[in-house]
């Protein structure tokens, strides 16, 4: 920071600090808060500006700030944006010192220099002509030393724009632009959104649009590119503009204003990208004919789009939407978050954690990227996106990919005129029922906007509910023998198929498309309807007796586990105080019971079970596992005694590490996430075997 001494005309200097030393050159005023009693009595009176001899005034703004400096300001309209604001209120000129290049031109104040002894040096700024600013600004510093107008120089820290591409110093210049009058556009955009004509989802967002509406500024419309829509204006021989729609409009306009036909000359500027950005819901349809397409599709329904264009280009094109078109260009917008790193943190170039959707698509394909995208996309919040979650989708699409061939090679095909009311089956009636509640619940999301819940709905039906059980369950009506439930159980399974297939095409399209050509449903998913949740006939029955039968193999599941009993160890399964339903249900499906949870048999229990066995409850009845024979209890209980020990002490490690606040401090955020989900993984861990623990002590 320099500070420099400039002569007040009638004796004295006033002191003004500046960290650009060159743009003294185009000096109009010294500014001083009108409240500084420094400076009360200079207000209206002139200084003599070092170098160039130029006569500014001293003017009262409350821009200058007491408590900074000297408290008083140089003030160089014409390069500086607060500088400006206060040459606008002070009717200052605005002179310019730098060209195109940043170097230093001086036809704007050549006609003021004045060479005054001992305070200007005309010679001197003549001969900074054309001179690089930063150059410039070495040289006027050693004339400013040698004329004695230096008070004192101090580091200074401050921040400097710099262009992203080229990386030079960017430097404010007056010019001229062309302006739009955002605050008329802004009026009719706020309005429709006060009246519910559009709204944001999340509806928070709003107050982001308001606060940019309501405080709007004048749009600079006027760009300096080599590429764009060019403005329409077009220049006289003396200067004149005419703006018209075409260059005939604007010749007949100078026709008039002349009496004769002058050459013409247009500018050379184009449209902000922005304001063009803002024309493309009905531009894009043939706007202004009124064509098929923009009858059919404006206004459309939703846009979706990040936060930060919000102002940039969701308000804009509100605002060019009423104003063309007289109405709303969507009626929603919708906000999501930014994409991250799996740390959450902002991707970048320099710190190497970016990714490539191409490499993704590439290595994982387009599905699975989308749909890991889709999974990870909650209202609003900004997204942790890996490559590890795009693996992960991937394996779901093979899953339906694989479950697709386990269909095809078990003959199932689309039945034309298949009616789902008149299924009959237990299996078929409770595998529509869940279908139709996963078409309902995904449908909700879509409505709701809730993409993540539209996602793991789809992926916990397909996952869960078709592949890991249907799927298993179906097998032995699959191996029967043409009989009528196998024709049935076929007949749901490509009922299911095929709306799985439509309940997913939005957001895996490939594979979906794929699947639908190959089984041969007709035309093409994208243009079928959408699924529609239709119950079967007594549905709530079928569901309590499959919900009934999953749950007790995967209670056999858990307490095999936990146990430890070998994977090819058949075991007996007793229930105790089981209702007769519940008991003929463990003999209808005792087959399959037996194939998925490696049971030998199923049996009621009369009296006190065995004293070596695991026990849990299922609705009213006591689930019993017989272990005498099965395991070693002994070895087992030392087994997991050791194991929660050792969990134990994991976890106090971890929160202790977790406990020390230098650490969370000082840490990388991976490495704080990491032992965060390491505790997690230990105390759910511990938890599992305490409760395989307590079976054991009390067999």
């Amino acid at each position: 920071m320099w500070y420099l001494r400039y002569p007040i005309e009638g004796g004295g200097t006033i002191v003004v600090g500046t960290t650009r030393p060159e743009t003294m050159l185009g000096d109009t005023a010294v500014a001083v808060h009108p409240e500084d009693e420094r400076y009360t009595a200079l207000i209206g009176k002139f200084v003599t500006l070092p170098l160039t001899g130029r006569r500014i005034p001293i003017v009262a703004d409350t821009y200058s700030d007491p408590e900074k400096g000297s408290g008083a300001v140089k003030i160089t309209p014409g390069h500086d944006f607060n500088d400006f604001e206060v040459g606008k209120r002070n009717e200052l000129p605005m002179p310019s010192i730098l060209d195109e290049t940043a170097s230093i031109w001086l036809d704007e104040i050549a006609h003021e220099l004045r060479d005054i002894d001992g305070l200007s040096s005309i010679d001197f700024v003549r001969s900074l002509e054309g001179m690089d600013r930063l150059e410039a600004r070495k040289r006027i510093i050693e004339e400013l030393e040698r004329l004695e107008h230096i008070e004192k120089i101090e580091p200074h820290t401050l921040q400097v724009p710099y262009a992203e591409r080229g990386g030079a110093i960017v430097e404010p210049r007056l010019t001229e632009q062309w302006y739009c009058d955002a605050a008329t556009l802004a009026q009719p955009a706020i309005k429709a959104v006060e009246e519910g004509r559009i709204r944001f989802e999340p509806q928070q967002w709003e107050n982001t649009y308001f606060a940019w509406m309501r405080d709007i500024q004048p749009w600079c419309i006027s760009r300096q590119l080599w590429w764009g829509h060019r403005i329409p204006a077009w220049y006289g021989p003396e200067g004149s503009v005419f703006v018209a729609r075409t260059e005939d409009e604007a010749l007949a306009q100078a026709r008039a204003q002349f009496g004769a036909d002058v050459s013409l000359t247009r500018d050379e500027d184009v449209l902000d990208t922005w304001f063009s950005s803002a024309l493309w819901p009905f531009t894009t349809l043939g706007w202004p004919d009124k064509t098929a397409e923009l009858a059919r599709y404006y206004p459309t329904s939703t846009l979706v789009t990040g936060f930060d264009i919000i102002f940039f280009w969701v308000a804009r094109m509100m605002m060019m939407g009423l104003h063309f078109m007289d109405d709303v260009p969507f009626r929603t917008v919708l906000i999501h978050g930014l994409v991250r790193d799996e740390r959450g943190q902002k991707m970048s170039k320099s710190k190497g954690n970016g990714l490539d959707p191409l490499d993704l698509v590439a290595e994982f394909g387009a599905d699975a990227t989308r749909m890991a995208i889709c999974a990870l996309t909650g209202p609003g919040r900004d997204i942790k996106f890996g490559r590890k979650r795009v693996e992960d989708y991937r394996t779901f699409i093979t899953k339906i990919w694989n479950a697709a061939r386990f269909c095809e090679m078990n003959g199932v095909k689309p039945v034309e005129g298949f009616d789902p009311a008149q299924v009959q089956s237990v299996l078929g009636r409770w595998l529509l029922d869940e279908t139709a509640k996963a078409a309902s619940a995904a449908k909700a999301a879509l409505d709701s906007y809730r993409f993540d819940e539209f996602a793991g709905t789809c992926y916990r039906f397909v996952w869960n509910v078709f592949c890991d059980w249907f799927l298993e369950l179906a097998k032995p009506a699959f191996a029967a023998e043409n009989t009528p439930e196998q024709a049935e159980i076929k007949a749901v399974t490509a009922h299911v198929l095929g709306t799985i297939l439509k309940m997913m095409h939005p957001v895996i399209p490939f594979v979906t498309e794929e699947l639908w050509q190959s089984f041969g449903y007709g035309g093409s998913v994208a243009q079928s309807a959408w699924p529609v949740a239709v119950a079967p006939q007594n549905a709530q029955a079928a569901s309590q007796e499959m919900d009934w039968v999953i749950r007790l193999i995967g209670e056999i599941r858990t307490i095999r586990a936990e146990m430890n009993i070998p994977p090819a160890q058949l075991v007996p399964v007793l229930l105790r105080d089981a209702a007769p339903e519940s008991l003929a249900r463990a003999e209808r499906w005792a087959a399959v019971i037996g194939r998925m949870a490696r049971v030998d048999s199923v049996a009621a229990l009369q009296g006190e079970p065995p004293k070596a066995a695991a026990l849990t409850v299922i609705d009213e009845a006591t689930l019993v596992l017989p272990l005498e024979g099965l395991i070693d209890i002994g070895a087992e209980i030392e087994r997991l005694k050791k194991e929660i020990d050792r969990l134990g002490k994991e976890i106090d490690k971890v929160e202790r590490k977790l406990g020390n606040a230098d650490f969370v401090a000082r840490a990388k955020p991976e490495v704080v996430e990491e032992n965060r989900d390491r505790l997690t993984s230990f105390t759910h861990d511990r938890a599992r075997l305490q409760a395989a623990l307590a079976r054991l002590s009390a067999a």
